[in-house]
Order: structure tokens, then C-alpha cells, then sequence
């Protein structure tokens, strides 16, 4: 076999464990292997050390345009609120639980319960959540 096929033997091993592991970073390497591999096509008798200094200014480059590529263009997320569970809860509605007397009181959201900030409200009325900071929701009347 020629050192070209062994370096198109690594990048098909990293692109696989690019699928298996995924983190965004075997592609890059890859890439890389794959580059050396098609450099060999052309450059057959390129030495191994070449070969692999080759493929680790490869490495590095491929790494920094692929940085570069996902800040300019992030990846956006369908459900940016996903892991943000108080986030999520904003607009939500909730029911007062405990009367909210002095501004604080506890609201029922979902199956749980909640402190709570807002307007002196009686227990069992209908409220829309404004805020959440620090487990606290803020709320107001609907």
C-alpha cells in the first residue's frame, strides 16, 4: 500500500470517530489526513517527516478556520430554552397558591410550587410569570 492510501486510512478512522465521539474536532483532523492523502497523489515521494508536518500545520490550520467558521456562524438551536427551565417558565401562567401579602407569596406552576413576587393577590387567582431570578418568580395578574 502507498503511504497515501494509509493517510486516506486515517482520515476515514478520524471520520468515523468524528461520528462516534462527536465534539467537532476529529473532522478537522480528517480533513487534514485527507489533504496529506491527496498531496501524496501528487508528491509520492514526499518523506514521512514531511508527511507528518504536513498533516500537523494541517491540523492546526483546519482547527482555527473550522473556530472561526462555527463563531461567524453558530449553530442555531431549535429550542434555545431547553436546558434554561426558569427562562422557559416566562409567560407562563400560574396559580397562586399562598396568598401573595407584602409582595411575597408562593404561585403553582406545572406540578410544582414556586416563591413569588408581585402584587398583593388571593390564593387561587390566575397569574402570568414576568420574571424568575434566583428561584424567585415575579409575577403579575392576567
Amino acid at each position: 500500500m502507498t503511504d497515501a492510501a494509509y493517510w486516506l486510512i486515517a482520515a476515514v478512522v478520524l471520520g468515523i470517530a468524528e461520528l462516534v465521539a462527536p465534539g467537532v474536532f476529529f473532522v478537522f483532523l480528517a480533513i487534514a489526513a485527507g489533504i496529506v492523502a491527496a498531496t501524496l497523489l501528487a508528491l509520492p515521494d514526499l518523506p514521512p517527516v514531511a508527511q507528518l508536518g504536513a498533516f500537523g500545520a494541517w491540523s492546526v490550520a483546519t482547527v482555527l478556520i473550522g473556530r472561526r467558521w462555527y463563531r461567524d456562524y453558530p449553530i442555531e438551536s431549535g429550542d434555545p430554552l431547553l436546558n434554561d427551565r426558569a427562562g422557559r417558565m416566562i409567560g407562563a401562567s400560574a396559580i397562586v397558591s399562598e396568598p401573595i401579602v407584602n409582595g411575597r407569596g408562593r404561585v403553582r406552576v406545572g406540578d410544582g410550587e414556586w416563591p413569588a413576587t408581585g402584587p398583593d393577590t388571593a390564593a387561587g387567582t390566575a397569574m402570568r410569570i414576568t420574571a424568575v431570578l434566583d428561584g424567585v418568580v415575579s409575577v403579575e395578574v392576567l
